[in-house]
């Protein structure tokens, strides 16, 4: 839920997150078909909250969520409710771009998501007081990361990594976007794409969807239990 990517390369559009969180907490369930309001949804499941941080409907609409918004924030707790609940209950509505709109985010810690709906990409974002929506073009390449783990000389330079990588590797595809969050910067434990930040915060798992034409593909991968799943399903 740190570091996400947007990948739009020979007709795919690839999507993939880099989950940052302590170690302590609970590993997470591998994604699984759930039925959440009468839709069908695959998510990795936090054990801990219950919520999730990157979500795909029966639609192929895809949900990824980053703590915090533009500035990492002063946390002020208690909070109301998770971010990852505030994820399912976006993905289960009847449309997340317009329920955005509606959601009560009083006494919610600030986060980013990511939504890729009707082959429309937006950035929305809830700095603790306000909400903020901004329309991205799909036929660009994007990428975004914590403003609650990395300040903003270092998202800049995790930017240009990211571009440069682009620019070397002209043909892209899911293959090479996954070794783009595995393996840059690999020796950079603080702020590279997998950090371990003295074996107390670590980037546990990696998340991706390729949607292309009307079959949407999803792979986890667990970076502690070195174990990967896939599956993907075609939209009807």
């Amino acid at each position: 839920m740190c570091t996400v990517s947007f990948v739009s390369a020979n007709g795919k559009t690839i999507i993939s997150s880099n989950r940052d969180e302590k170690v302590l907490r609970p590993t997470a369930v591998e994604p699984r078909n759930y039925v959440i309001n009468n839709r069908n949804v695959i998510f990795p499941k936090d054990p801990y909250a219950g919520g999730t941080w990157f979500v795909v409907d029966e639609n192929g609409t895809v949900l990824v969520l980053l703590n915090g918004a533009n500035e990492k924030h002063q946390v002020q707790l208690p909070y109301r409710k998770s971010r990852g609940l505030i994820v399912l209950e976006m993905i289960s509505s009847s449309s997340p771009k317009d329920f955005w709109q509606e959601i009560d985010l009083r006494n919610i810690e600030p986060f980013t998501l990511v939504l890729f709906q009707n082959n429309e990409l937006f950035q929305l974002r809830w700095n603790g007081i306000e909400k903020g929506s901004i329309q991205l073009e799909t036929n660009k390449n994007h990428v975004w990361s914590s403003a609650t783990l990395y300040p903003t000389a270092i998202r800049e330079n995790r930017s240009n990594w990211f571009y440069s990588f682009l620019e070397s590797n002209p043909e892209i595809s899911e293959t090479e976007m996954l070794h783009f969050h595995r393996c840059t910067e690999e020796e950079n434990q603080e702020n590279g794409l997998v950090i371990d930040r003295n074996g107390e915060l670590k980037t546990l798992s990696i998340t991706q969807s390729v949607i292309d034409k009307n079959k949407v593909s999803i792979l986890h991968y667990d970076l502690i239990a070195n174990k990967d799943f896939e599956t993907s399903f075609l939209i009807i």
